[in-house]
């Protein structure tokens, strides 16, 4: 799945916003949580406070008493982190304190306290302990005196943190949970809503390796444009290359007649012209018969919709070569997969590949192997590729020579017959499917060939 594909996009940004929103859902879940939790408590909390002030009187000396202890047990434990206590709210003097305190202060609020507009303040502290605390704060008048008391009733809110964790881990595991079903059901909307593009994209290799003639299919909507335009470009490449034929074809009977009347009118006179323009004039018929061969190479390369298979072809040119060498005795080690097919014409790769092993089996001792496999995809091009190897056990030719015999015309050694045309129509029928061929070393000891050609898959 690369970068800049359509389904990594999808479903990248799809799980990005995802991951944004279960990651903003637990926050605020996890907030609202702990919120409700500090409100119940607070309420706990106000009850405490509650059933302190009904147990509070005046003495004779108008201090507050205490007339009986709060059924809580736990105020009366050491330490505990449940407190409460009633300080003169002027002097600041202690009158009342619980057992739990031992001579310890609730600490006072800081920035940050609430209040629920009845003068009523909650906040959070730490004790002497260092436990965790929530308390809740507020200046009474008891039985009407103008006198204010500081009452503050603080509870051990450490004890709701087990509680706080296990509805943490509880959220944060059914969102990873509902996270992994939401990320499979985006890979399956992602695969469904571009099994469209996939089909389309099937359907191409078939136009181009011969199968089909048109996209067809009830495509989206939003693909429907394309694959009409595309159907479209389709018919008018194969109306373009008919047209070429056609044209080629009419040039060749064009040009051929009146060259044919020429030659044969010079052909009557002895004379040094006519001998030199006979000369000239089968110049122009080769260099005609050459570019029209070439025009129709090129037409057959742009024609979509063809195949050849590989295997027959090679076969049926070794034996070829095999018979027209019979007093070599050329072994031909053939190593071709049945289902390997050229995306192109036949006769261009009967073209390409009788030079190939004409020249190897010119120059071989005893031995030629032919191979061929398919090339590794490369991601950068769209179209799949395969290679065809030729090598043989001949002299080869040294590596600062290979530029020159690849040269149109040039012969490394006059003693074998040729044009030395064979390599440079290797490579222009080659280059007309985008493709190429190199020369190397071979490990037979000669010269390996390495045709590059374009594969249907």
């Amino acid at each position: 799945m690369r970068s800049n594909s359509l389904w990594f996009r999808l479903l990248a940004s799809s799980a990005v916003i995802s991951a944004v929103l279960l990651l903003t859902a637990a926050f605020l879940l996890n907030t609202i949580f702990v919120h409700a939790l500090e409100q119940n408590f607070d309420q706990r909390l106000r009850s405490a406070m509650d059933g302190l002030l009904a147990s509070i009187d005046i003495s004779a000396n108008g201090k507050p008493v205490l007339q009986s202890q709060l059924d809580d047990t736990r105020f009366a434990l050491p330490l505990s982190g449940w407190y409460w206590q009633v300080r003169d709210n002027t002097s600041g003097e202690t009158y009342l304190a619980s057992p739990s305190l031992l001579e310890q202060l609730i600490p006072a609020a800081k920035n940050g306290t609430s209040t629920d507009g009845s003068g009523l303040f909650a906040y959070s502290a730490q004790d002497a302990k260092g436990t965790n605390l929530r308390v809740i704060h507020q200046d009474i008048s008891l039985f009407g005196k103008p006198q204010k008391y500081d009452v503050r009733v603080a509870g051990n809110f450490s004890e709701l943190s087990g509680e706080i964790t296990s509805f943490q881990h509880t959220l944060f595991g059914l969102l990873a949970g509902l996270g992994l079903a939401l990320l499979s059901a985006l890979v399956l909307q992602v695969r469904f809503a571009l099994r469209p593009l996939a089909a389309m994209r099937r359907q191409m290799n078939d136009i181009r390796a011969g199968k089909i003639d048109h996209l067809d299919g009830n495509y989206p909507n939003e693909i429907q444009p394309l694959a009409t335009e595309l159907n479209l470009l389709v018919d008018a490449n194969r109306e373009i290359v008919n047209r070429a034929r056609m044209q080629v074809g009419n040039l060749a009977h064009a040009l051929k007649t009146p060259l044919s009347v020429i030659t044969n009118e010079i052909g009557k006179n002895a004379s040094s012209l006519a001998k030199k323009l006979r000369e000239q004039l089968d110049v122009m018929r080769d260099q005609i018969n050459l570019y029209l061969e070439r025009a129709r190479r090129e037409a057959r390369a742009q024609t979509a919709g063809s195949s050849t298979e590989i295997a027959p072809v090679v076969e049926a040119l070794a034996r070829t070569i095999k018979r027209m060498r019979r007093d070599q005795k050329i072994d031909f080690q053939i190593s071709v997969p049945a289902d390997l097919l050229f995306r192109g014409e036949k006769q261009d790769l009967e073209e390409m590949l009788g030079n190939l092993l004409d020249n190897a089996g010119k120059w071989a001792k005893s031995k030629c192997r032919i191979t061929a496999a398919p090339l590794a995809h490369d991601n950068r091009d769209a179209r799949a590729w395969l290679e065809i190897i030729v090598e043989d056990d001949g002299p080869g030719i040294a590596k600062h020579l290979r530029d020159q015999a690849l040269k149109r015309g040039q012969r490394l050694d006059e003693t074998k017959s040729g044009s030395g045309l064979g390599m440079s129509i290797i490579i222009e029928t080659a280059t007309m499917y985008a493709g190429g061929m190199t020369l190397d070393s071979s490990d037979l000891g000669g010269l390996k060939a390495v045709l590059k050609l374009p594969m249907v898959v």
